[in-house]
């Protein structure tokens, strides 16, 4: 069912050393799911109908270290992965690439300029993960002093992915008015953050993203 809706569904595979998890409101200090050994989780989401896998290094988004090896673990499963975490240079970007990725989602190193990253093509996704209005970095924990819609000007036509920090991992609903901010300004939009249902699959559908991606409300198989 969660496969099947008008936008595509990414399931998140979220990795904090070598156990997938979720976080609430991205606190590295607030576990609220293990979700046990992460190439059995994304098996488990491509058995049920998953096309694509999102693939957080929790790690390597607070130390700026990629790990390749976690991407080609992932991508030997035979569905393009969508990778981030620790993303700091476009050498970085590649080496996820050469790994199996075709998405690499890039926050931290892209704010507050982003043009740098724009020779990735198709290949890139801006990450916007915000909170209070600004977009934060270095895995959620810092402020990076640019504002939401000034990070969306300068974005141009990206695809972007809007998080909506104080919802993550809480299963309140997601931010749908932040990610039709979003598609006004332009962008072509994964949202995140909050999904509870597929009702509200179809809400950011109704708001014009692209893709929606879930973690907990398909651990708790809602």
């Amino acid at each position: 069912m969660w496969f099947r809706q008008s936008i595509e569904v990414i399931p998140a595979v979220d990795v904090l050393g070598e156990g997938a998890v979720r976080l609430e409101r991205g606190d590295y200090d607030s576990v609220v799911e293990r979700a046990g050994e992460p190439v059995a989780l994304a098996q488990r989401w491509v058995a049920g109908g998953a096309k694509r896998i999102h693939l957080v290094d929790l790690d390597g988004a607070r130390s700026g270290r990629v790990r390749p090896e976690l991407v080609r673990a992932i991508a030997a499963l035979g569905v393009p992965v969508q990778a981030s975490g620790g993303i700091r240079s476009v050498a970085d970007a590649r080496a996820l690439l050469d790994a199996g990725a075709d998405r690499v989602v890039v926050g931290t190193a892209a704010w507050p300029d982003p043009t740098p990253w724009f020779e990735l093509g198709d290949a890139l996704v801006l990450a916007l993960d915000v909170r209070d209005g600004e977009v934060r970095t270095a895995g959620w924990t810092v402020g990076s002093g640019l504002r939401f819609e000034d990070a969306l000007a300068r974005s141009d036509g990206s695809r972007m992915l809007v998080t909506a920090i104080d919802r993550d991992g809480t299963l309140t609903g997601p931010d749908v008015e932040l990610v039709r901010q979003a598609v006004d300004a332009g962008g072509r939009v994964l949202a995140a953050g909050g999904i509870r249902s597929v009702e509200d699959v179809a809400a950011l559908a109704d708001a014009g993203a692209e893709a929606a991606i879930v973690g907990r409300a398909l651990l708790h198989g809602v």
